[in-house]
């Protein structure tokens, strides 16, 4: 019996590792059969700017671009330039994707930002999750380096980035006004956007001249232009249970 036992364990490990080998790693900008069953949904293609558009200048072509299954704002161009904001809404979300910058870049994702005529820019209703390449002269500065909530605080667990021209990988995660941002596995930051201390914080920066900035729990989701170069790819989103939620 003992010998039967071991044979049914050795068969159910090799099928094990069959099946795994059999479920292929997805191709750059496609869903996984685990996370379609997650519920994840991609933002971006590979191909198209397809949900996305100019911050309040609507469907236009501009510096941002699909180019070889990225989504690439090119510096040094004529193009119309502006942060690019996604056509849907979103409240409570885990939001994952890939990124690259160039030397001494400096870019950004906001979040839950309001798009008005009477609000100028994204960053004027939306947090930033920072995105800086090291060679940057603001790099020096803690509340400025990749990953942090931009100028509200430093990062929350030290997280270095990869060298350049290879993708890091970032998560931003928002359940009732709860934010969370992860950059390659380390989370970096924490903030309580219904909390006084968030509401004190922006009133001690020059945050405090922008009237909806910070004060918003649902809204676009924005890649910030600032004209030096950055690539994005596998731009998924799915919407959080409360279970999901990380305190």
């Amino acid at each position: 019996m003992k010998k039967i036992n071991t044979l049914i364990v050795a068969a159910g490990l090799t099928a094990a590792m069959i099946t795994s080998c059999s479920s292929p790693k997805p191709k750059d900008n496609e869903l996984s059969s685990e996370e379609k069953a997650q519920g994840y949904q991609l933002l971006f293609d590979g191909k198209t700017l397809n949900g996305w558009h100019l911050y309040n200048q609507g469907n236009i072509s501009s510096a941002w671009v699909a180019q070889n299954g990225e989504l690439i704002c090119l510096p040094g161009t004529d193009a119309t330039h502006g942060d690019l904001v996604t056509d849907q809404d979103f409240e409570n979300y885990e939001f994952s994707f890939d990124w690259k910058i160039s030397k001494e870049g400096n870019s950004g994702v906001f979040i839950n930002v309001v798009e008005r005529a009477d609000i100028p820019t994204a960053w004027a209703s939306g947090p930033e999750y920072q995105l800086l390449e090291k060679g940057h002269h603001d790099y020096e500065k803690e509340m400025k380096r990749s990953g942090c909530l931009y100028n509200f605080s430093p990062q929350l667990n030290p997280a270095e980035l990869k060298p350049l021209n290879e993708w890091n990988h970032s998560v931003i995660r928002q359940k009732d006004g709860k934010i969370e941002f992860i950059l390659n596995g380390i989370v970096t930051a924490k903030e309580n956007l219904n909390s006084i201390h968030w509401k004190e914080a922006v009133a001690n920066t020059n945050f405090k001249n922008f009237p909806e900035f910070g004060k918003h729990l649902k809204g676009r989701i924005a890649l910030q232009d600032w004209n030096k170069g950055i690539s994005f790819k596998n731009i998924k989103i799915k919407k959080l249970a409360k279970a999901e939620v990380h305190s």
